[in-house]
């Protein structure tokens, strides 16, 4: 089997957790000597290391078709991981205390996907026997919580209406009508309110020494006039010889 060493080295030092880990005495595959390494098992590979602080494993062991199981050697607590074939390579490890034995043998053994695989075949044989068996059914989802009520839209506030201002008071649009060339004012106006309207001036009429002017034709209202202007520039120039 060939494998990417990069990957391999990557995947013994990532930071996923591992199934275990811990110091082992690896014996030599030519020599008879124990070397003190750190193992660390990850799924159904098994790293190796000089010690605990090394970023770059010596060497892995894949537990495909391999058995655990203890032997007798010169090491204390010693077990041994042997595979299948003529040729096939025997590792001997050994553990610092039987409790880290046990350990290391248990999950050895578990390693493989063999071993996966029996334990899934011997849970479907077990499911099968209980639904054959008439036994309790399995349990029934939960329902899923129905959603809560949406509370209605309320309608928006209408906007209020705004208080109509009080009128303006109405000026007159044209001049006064003239009567007997004097203005004549209009009481139909209105003024502001709290304001009493003038009194309308005094109607002045020219004297009139042949009775009244109102039905008089323009050349008589013309010579009366002019008569009573001819007196009054008389008077003024006068007032102006005398010293």
């Amino acid at each position: 089997m060939k494998l990417n060493e990069r990957s391999l080295a990557f995947y013994a030092t990532c930071d996923a957790p591992v199934d275990n880990a811990g110091f082992l005495y690896k014996k030599g595959g030519r020599h008879a000597a124990y070397h003190r390494r750190w193992f660390v098992l990850r799924g159904n590979m098994l790293f190796y290391f000089e010690d605990a602080a090394s970023r770059e494993p010596v060497g892995v062991i894949i537990l495909e078709g391999c058995t655990v199981e203890l032997v007798e050697a010169a090491e204390e607590f010693a077990f041994a991981v042997r595979f299948a074939g003529t040729r096939a390579r025997t590792y001997v490890l050994a553990a610092e205390s039987q409790a880290a034995m046990e350990g290391w043998v248990k999950a050895l053994s578990r390693a493989s996907f063999d071993y996966l695989r029996l334990v899934v075949r011997e849970l479907e044989q077990q499911l099968a026997a209980v639904r054959g068996a008439g036994g309790p059914a399995l349990p029934l989802p939960l329902p899923l919580p129905l959603p809560l009520p949406q509370p209605l839209p309320q309608p928006l506030p209408q906007p209020l209406s705004p208080t109509p201002a009080p009128p303006l008071p109405r000026w007159p649009t044209a001049l006064p009508p003239k009567e007997n060339g004097c203005a004549v004012w209009s009481t139909e106006a209105t003024f502001r309110p709290g304001s009493e309207p003038p009194p309308p001036p005094p109607r002045r009429r020219a004297s009139a020494p042949h009775g009244s002017l109102d039905l008089a034709p323009f050349a008589r209202l013309h010579e009366c006039y002019g008569q009573e202007i001819r007196a009054l520039r008389g008077q003024w120039l006068s007032s102006r010889v005398q010293p």
